[in-house]
Parts: C-alpha cells; sequence; structure tokens
C-alpha cells in the first residue's frame, strides 16, 4: 500500500535537503513533480493515489567536492572536470523548478566580529508581512500565480524587457526559467512597495539564479 513520505509529510511547510548532490539523481529527478504541480502520484496495478505536496524546498550544497572553490583564503584542487560533473548532478530541469539559488561566501572575521547595526528579524518580518498582504489582496502568492496572468501582474517597461531578454539570451533559460524570475520580480517589488516591476527588480531577480550562470556561462 503506498503512504506518503518526506514530501507530502512537509505539506504546508519546509522541506529542508542539505549536501543536495549527494542525493541519487533519480530520487532527486522525483522531486519535478511536486514542486510542479504540488501533488505526488503513485500508480500501481489497483490504484492510483495523490497524496498533496505543496511545500518550500531549502537545499544547500557545496560549490565543488572538495568546497574551496572560489574561496579566497583556501585552495580548491577540483580540476573544472570534476566541478562541471558535481554541478550536473541537478538537472536542469530540476533547477528550472527552484525559484532562487544562490551563493553564499564565507563570512569575513571582521563582520563575523563587528558591532555594525543592520535590520532586525522583526523589521524583516513585517516587510515581509506587508509584501503578502499585498499578494493576497490580488488572490493569490506570487507563487501560486497563474500562468495566464504572468504578463499581467509582472508587466515591465522597456528597461525591464531589455534586461530579461538579455539575460534570457546569454544565460539560455527556459520558458519556466523566465516565468520564475519574472514571479521573482514581482516579489522584490512588492517588498520595495512598488507596484511596477522595474528593469532594477528584474536585474536582481536574475542575480538569484547562479547556477544558471555556471550551467550556461
Amino acid at each position: 500500500m503506498p503512504r506518503p513520505g518526506e514530501v507530502s509529510f512537509a505539506q504546508k511547510g519546509l522541506l529542508f535537503l542539505d549536501e543536495f548532490p549527494e542525493f541519487p539523481r533519480n530520487i532527486l529527478e522525483l522531486l519535478r513533480q511536486p514542486l510542479e504541480d504540488g501533488t505526488v502520484t503513485i500508480a500501481r496495478s489497483t490504484m492510483t493515489l495523490c497524496f498533496p505536496s505543496r511545500f518550500m524546498l531549502v537545499a544547500a550544497m557545496n560549490p565543488c567536492p572538495c568546497g574551496f572553490f572560489s574561496d579566497s583564503t583556501r585552495e580548491c584542487r577540483c580540476t573544472p572536470g570534476i566541478i562541471q560533473r558535481y554541478l550536473s548532478k541537478i538537472s536542469g530541469p530540476l533547477l528550472d523548478r527552484i525559484d532562487i539559488h544562490i551563493e553564499v561566501p564565507a563570512v569575513p572575521y571582521k563582520e563575523l566580529r563587528g558591532n555594525g547595526v543592520c535590520e532586525s528579524s522583526e523589521e524583516i518580518r513585517q516587510r515581509v508581512e506587508r509584501a503578502r498582504t499585498v499578494q493576497l489582496a490580488r488572490g493569490y502568492l506570487n507563487a501560486e500565480m497563474p500562468s495566464s496572468l504572468i504578463r499581467k501582474r509582472c508587466a515591465l517597461d522597456d528597461a525591464g524587457e531589455r534586461t530579461l531578454e538579455m539575460a534570457v539570451r546569454k544565460m539560455g533559460l527556459s520558458a519556466r526559467a523566465h516565468d520564475r524570475i519574472l514571479k521573482v520580480a514581482r516579489t522584490i517589488a512588492d517588498l520595495d512597495e512598488s507596484e511596477a516591476v522595474s528593469a532594477k527588480h528584474v536585474a536582481e531577480a536574475v542575480q538569484y539564479r547562479s547556477l544558471d550562470r555556471n550551467y550556461w556561462c
């Protein structure tokens, strides 16, 4: 009898996968359906069951097998071929379904020990709640925006169109990645309390697809 697994237990919650490329590739590819549809369908000879699986995926990985690629203080001993094989364990179609992928560099000691004033968690929470209120007033959160409404809700001016066109051409992005960039740009605009999605919002959203740059640039 089919039973719900981790992605269904994470329904309406968060699923964190550490050391992302170390999972078997066939297992990772199974994430494509729940990330796209929010459900998992299991077919057997006598029945077909559908489990809810709408969750937020957070995945972490090293930049290379040794972990020191692009590190300014330690030497990476991986060859370009080894690094490419490591990154290619995450397929392009799976990356397309992940809205944001960013590089997190090591924090310098002075910043780690510094007493600089930064935005508090409470202030960030308030900004996020205001942005979510704006999105819910449209009838849905941006992540759940129907494809048919993306052009209307994420309309761009000429500068925004040029920015997005350049990114799509240079990085070889798919139609799915194009739509996800627009959704992220719409969210950045909401956090900025801007009714319009401008070129700077699109440019920031493009910067949040670092693995696409590693694949194609």
